[in-house]
């Protein structure tokens, strides 16, 4: 494997616009251009011979004659994922994105009046949403575990969680890195205490292929989905849901299409006709943050993070709120007092670091300030977050 110089260096990878500072890959991903080609090719290929394609050689779902290729091309594509995270092809289906997949779960389950849904106050705010409106069709409650924080302690969230569960607890919901404030979740420890329990446990991982190394089977949840658009360098969108094997026969997708009880992986597999090639893509992502050197990446995207949010919080006088040790990717650091507490505030500053210095990164409210998450890729070095420093420390109220 040939040694990569990571920074600006590589930016000639990506499509994204040279005039603009990127540092928000983990919103909505940004893929190499070398995988956009592979998906082009796919495209075109589906277009020479679109039913053939789409309907005898994608899936094994059968609602259609003829003969089937040995390994349909969704199942070799969920394959070569499965191996980056340490499952078995058999027990991991693609989906739009981490949100689908966590709809998927918690639409397949089975709420009575009463039974409750714990998750987070961190956890991304659509999956709060499907939780909400899956517990109110069934009178069901969604109880919040508040996450100590600005001042984190893995240990007092772990402790507030698991007093939280009790005779009615159904399901725990709980992300692996937190969307906003980017903190790298326990998520075994909390799986230990819920299998205890007997509670099972879903995880939102939608920051974690490409960006941690994983093995999902060692966590001991029950359900596991994630994104490959942010950090796995797959065209968006494309995400994953792995089922432990005892959790397969009653998990559907939202959508309910010609694999109706064919299983599992068929089910998934054929929902109805859609372009696949952000999945059968995914592959090639991976093959190239390989060839880059996974521990190589993520070893830059780590420290890349780290030092940025100790270089922004010594600009701005303010701190990096958390240890090193709950860092992946991200770093979440809050801007100047002056510069507001709502989200009116961080939206205006937001607009103005895009629209008047070219700088693309994710703002927020939140605990009481306005802060600013930083991507860490190997696209970018610490010049990029200079630049938001100084534009953000220039900032008038």
């Amino acid at each position: 494997m040939a040694v990569r110089a990571f920074g600006p260096a590589l930016k000639h990878e990506w499509c994204l616009d040279p005039r603009i500072t990127y540092l928000n890959h983990g919103t909505v991903g940004a893929p190499p251009r070398r995988v956009l080609t592979h998906q082009q090719a796919i495209r075109d290929e589906i277009e020479r011979q679109p039913a053939a394609f789409l309907l005898r050689g994608l899936s094994n779902a059968s609602f259609v004659g003829g003969s089937r290729p040995a390994v349909p091309r969704m199942r070799a594509a969920a394959a070569a994922v499965a191996a980056f995270l340490g499952a078995r092809g058999d027990d991991l289906v693609f989906v739009d994105n981490a949100s689908a997949g966590a709809n998927a779960v918690l639409r397949s389950l089975t709420f009575a009046p009463g039974d409750e849904i714990v998750l987070t106050s961190h956890g991304y705010g659509a999956i709060l949403q499907a939780a909400r409106f899956v517990a109110r069709r069934a009178g069901a409650v969604v109880r919040l575990v508040e996450v100590p924080y600005p001042a984190f302690d893995a240990g007092r969230l772990v402790e507030a969680l698991t007093a939280q569960l009790g005779p009615r607890t159904r399901l725990v919901v709980v992300d692996h890195v937190t969307a906003e404030s980017a903190l790298v979740l326990p998520v075994a420890e909390i799986a230990r205490r819920c299998r205890d329990a007997g509670v099972p446990v879903l995880v939102d991982g939608a920051h974690v292929p490409g960006a941690l190394a994983l093995d999902i089977p060692s966590l001991g949840v029950d359900w596991y989905a994630a994104n490959l658009h942010k950090w796995a360098f797959s065209p968006r969108s494309a995400g994953v849901l792995w089922a432990a094997p005892d959790r397969q026969a009653d998990l559907h997708p939202p959508v309910i299409s010609w694999g109706l009880d064919q299983g599992f992986t068929e089910e998934f597999d054929w929902v109805g006709t859609r372009d696949p090639s952000p999945w059968l893509a995914a592959p090639a992502g991976l093959e190239f943050l390989e060839e880059l050197g996974f521990a190589q990446v993520r070893a830059w995207n780590h420290d890349l993070a780290w030092r940025a949010g100790q270089l922004l919080a010594d600009r701005w006088g303010t701190a990096v709120p958390v240890p090193e040790s709950v860092i992946g990717t991200m770093v979440t650091v809050p801007v100047p007092a002056r510069l507001g507490t709502t989200p009116a505030d961080a939206a205006r500053l937001r607009d103005r670091l895009l629209v008047e210095h070219g700088i693309e990164v994710q703002v927020h409210a939140a605990a009481g300030a306005v802060w600013t998450r930083v991507s860490a890729q190997v696209y970018c070095d610490l010049s990029d977050v200079a630049r938001l420093a100084d534009a953000v420390a220039d900032a008038d109220a």
